[in-house]
């Protein structure tokens, strides 16, 4: 394990003052780093692919610059990084967590396959790599492969870090927010945890409701208040549920989808609003819980507070937007939703319990058992 001074400092003897990420657990000591150093630039991408693309452009102006992103979301980089960076011989520096590594820690079952295939995917694509040092006498020699590689290629090298390789930092600097400029509707205070909302939609939802909670904590607080045949806890895919939900409300026209989403996983796949907005099934609702953190990774800001998510979903064709921040609120709106399709904004406090468990189930049979609650729907 090494500290995250001796890589960042070692880098920036290189050149490299800009980094653009996704966060990870692995990555939070180095966030915490490059966000606290005036002389340092973070930006919070919205996805992956994003961040090698953001990266790519800064050296592209003469800085260079690191793409640093959890290996569930390598697929998202894919496509910069085979045919942005590799054809217009951009040099960014990749790194890239190893969850799910194969004879490692324990990690959760999203991870498994990309763990297993993540070293074979970046020598696909012809990105070669080595692992990310974990000793401080090593890390000038692997910078200095790393860089030799870029400058003689003109193409990115990446480190691939496993569980463990940095030491903790904590983070000081307070989240920046940019000013909202007008919207749909008007901003309002977050006063409530996720956990109480969540009790207010189960509270709210009928038999013939269908609850598909993003991941990380959302679904798995909506496990901890009530586990239950008609809710689906997705794990990885980050982004996808509102597309998901999109699937099974067209397929199922019966019931009543209601998708539970985050900031972070929504501006992270924004782009599905359009989708969701154009198709306007009216059996969909989407509720956005909003904290402006990425919570389960550390808690690093997101930049919804600068977002007017209501303003997005209207201009994409959601013909209806609302904004609560009470759990009253919130259960009148689920409760009473027309059929026509919804957006909710909801602002929420970050926290949650310090015994918050997770799903006793696997995603396998969260599936296998809704599918049968579906089937049961039909008769």
């Amino acid at each position: 394990m090494i500290e995250a001074s001796a890589f960042i400092e070692a880098a920036r003897r290189q050149g490299f003052g800009l980094y653009a990420g996704v966060p990870c657990s692995y990555l939070k000591p180095f966030i915490n780093y490059v966000i606290d150093d005036s002389q340092l630039r973070y930006v919070g991408a919205a996805n992956e692919g994003d961040a090698v693309a953001i990266a790519a452009g800064a050296e592209l102006g003469g800085q260079r610059a690191v793409a640093m992103f959890q290996n569930s979301g390598l697929g998202n980089a894919v496509n910069p990084l085979t045919s942005l960076t590799w054809i217009f011989r951009l040099p960014v520096l990749v790194i890239t967590t190893l969850r799910g590594e194969p004879g490692g820690p324990a990690d959760e079952p999203q991870h498994e396959l990309m763990g297993g295939i993540t070293t074979r995917l970046l020598e696909q694509m012809d990105l070669p790599w080595e692992y990310f040092p974990t000793d401080a006498a090593d890390v000038d020699a692997a910078l200095e492969r790393a860089c030799a590689h870029m400058t003689a290629v003109q193409r990115p090298y990446a480190l691939v870090m496993r569980k463990g390789s940095v030491a903790p930092v904590a983070l000081q600097a307070r989240p920046q927010v940019q000013a909202r400029r007008g919207g749909a509707q008007p901003a309002v205070e977050a006063l409530h945890r996720r956990a109480e909302m969540l009790r207010a939609v189960q509270a709210a939802v009928g038999p013939a409701d269908i609850v598909i909670a993003t991941t990380g904590y959302t679904g798995r607080e909506l496990f901890a208040c009530d586990d239950r045949a008609n809710q689906l806890y997705m794990v990885g895919s980050m982004g996808c549920a509102v597309s998901l939900g999109l699937g099974l409300a067209l397929a199922r026209p019966d019931l009543r989808i209601i998708v539970l989403d985050g900031d972070g996983a929504a501006l992270m796949r924004l782009g599905a609003l359009s989708t969701v907005g154009f198709e306007r099934p009216p059996n969909l609702l989407h509720v956005l819980l909003d904290n402006g953190i990425h919570e389960s990774t550390g808690g690093q800001a997101t930049v919804s507070r600068s977002v007017d998510f209501s303003a997005i979903a209207a201009a994409c064709g959601y013909p209806r937007v609302a904004v609560v921040n009470t759990p009253e609120a919130l259960h009148r709106r689920v409760q009473e939703a027309p059929r026509e399709l919804e957006f909710i904004h909801v602002p929420i406090q970050p926290g949650i319990a310090d015994d918050l468990p997770r799903p006793d189930v696997t995603p396998a049979a969260v599936a296998a058992r809704l599918r049968a609650h579906l089937r049961d729907r039909h008769d």
